[in-house]
């Protein structure tokens, strides 16, 4: 047969086939990873009114990143779900981990308590000043100047024990009633989406690799049998795109399925061992995934956060201001009845409530030191990764899965749409 016959049109379909496949099956693989992931805010054009009208369409569609938000555009699907992941991966895997008191007893409440200390000394005589004055100037400015600074003393003097009760025992007996561990999670993985990314990234940059790259193997593979069936079993220009859509389909599918399935290790064939991915290395995983919450979402100061400015920061601050009101009275000592007499008892009430209500604040906000956040995340770092470790493989997985299980289809059709796209295009280089 002359060259450039059937039968050499036949052989070249069989050797670019299978390539355009692996093609197809990397770039699927290559682009669900971005998929997933990026970009991290939405980018498209917003629709006025689209919005409600999502809301009335399948559950499906309103599910899609940029149709969520009325518009028409893309976001990764993991930030898009970050409020999801972050009540997710509270529910499955934190909540597990330990409880509000559990990481409250990490951080060390003494160590707190002392650095606490610190730095109210420093500042509570400003306080104090600054709220008399305010309140009654006069009564400041008359009173002898070796009281005042007896004043001052008491209340230096009161501190240690007064900042001590609060965090070692007011705060820490009652953590898990002033703080909402899954509100806090939602809350920074709202605020910072990046967080989710990193997540998946970090405890799993190696398996996303190995997924990428599978996808041109798995895709190189399939490409026989599809040469087969659209050179020798069936005719038309459309087999080769319909059998592309069931490649691309498929190598995303196998992907998803690799990374967390099966869940317990498990021979093929009776002599290949394997387990999902994520799974094969929780020990690994564990301590990357503990890395990432203790250094940016259960922090000493996200915890001062959330104790100050929460849901639930009513209750701390009247805890705090209940302890600091009787401190005032100690200060003024036994002149506290003409004092109250003096300014009136109002005048005085006002100046008691304000000091509880300003020390309130400052009580807290030592909290936020970058260098001691550091310090005082390993401890919750090594209960976090230690917990991970005993956890058994089935709630690892559903851990890291459940956030985006629901929004896995997309993936699938993307794969699907790519092959459908790689079949026209092998067509229309080789017709």
């Amino acid at each position: 047969m002359r060259a450039g016959g059937p039968l050499d049109s036949v052989w070249l379909h069989f050797i670019t086939i299978p390539i355009f496949s692996g093609i197809i099956g990397y770039v699927t693989n290559w682009s669900g990873v971005i998929m997933l992931f990026y970009p991290v805010r939405f980018r498209g054009i917003r629709i006025p009114g689209l919005a409600p009208l999502v809301h009335l369409m399948p559950r499906k569609i309103q599910q899609i990143p940029g149709f969520m938000v009325g518009g028409i555009g893309w976001q990764g699907i993991i930030p898009s779900r970050a409020a999801k992941m972050g009540s997710i991966a509270t529910d499955k895997g934190i909540a597990k981990l330990g409880s509000a008191a559990d990481f409250y007893r990490q951080l060390d409440p003494e160590k707190m308590a002392a650095h606490v200390l610190e730095s109210a000394r420093r500042d509570m005589r400003d306080v104090v000043e600054r709220i008399v004055e305010r309140e009654n100037p006069d009564l400041w400015r008359d009173l002898p100047p070796g009281f005042r600074e007896r004043i001052h003393q008491r209340v230096q003097e009161q501190l240690p024990e007064i900042v001590h009760d609060i965090v070692t025992k007011d705060i820490a007996r009652n953590i898990d009633q002033l703080l909402d561990v899954k509100l806090m999670v939602i809350r920074r993985m709202e605020e910072d989406p990046e967080l989710a990314i990193k997540i998946y990234t970090e405890v799993g940059s190696k398996e996303l690799k190995l997924i990428i790259n599978f996808g041109f193997l798995f895709g190189f593979l399939l490409g026989f049998p599809v040469a087969a069936i659209s050179e020798l079993l069936l005719h038309g220009w459309y087999v080769l795109p319909i059998l592309g859509i069931f490649v691309g389909y498929t190598t995303n599918l196998i992907a998803i399925h690799m990374i967390f399935e099966p869940v317990e290790p498990k021979k093929y064939l009776g002599i290949i061992p394997f387990q999902g991915l994520f799974l094969r290395r929780q020990r690994e995983a564990g301590d990357v995934y503990a890395n990432v919450i203790a250094d940016h979402i259960i922090t000493m100061k996200n915890l001062g956060e959330e104790l100050m400015n929460g849901p639930r920061s009513d209750r701390t601050r009247r805890m705090i201001e209940d302890a600091l009101r009787p401190a005032v009275d100690r200060a003024v000592g036994r002149a506290r009845p003409a004092v109250r007499v003096a300014v009136g008892a109002q005048e005085y009430d006002a100046i008691r409530d304000s000091v509880a209500t300003e020390g309130a604040e400052y009580t807290m906000a030592p909290l936020v030191d970058e260098d001691f956040n550091r310090e005082q995340s390993v401890r919750v770092r090594e209960l976090i990764s230690e917990r991970i470790r005993e956890m058994p493989p089935a709630d690892f997985s559903e851990m890291l899965r459940s956030a985006m299980r629901e929004d896995e289809w997309l993936l699938y059709l993307h794969g699907a749409v790519l092959g459908f796209g790689g079949g026209l295009a092998h067509l229309a280089v080789f017709g």
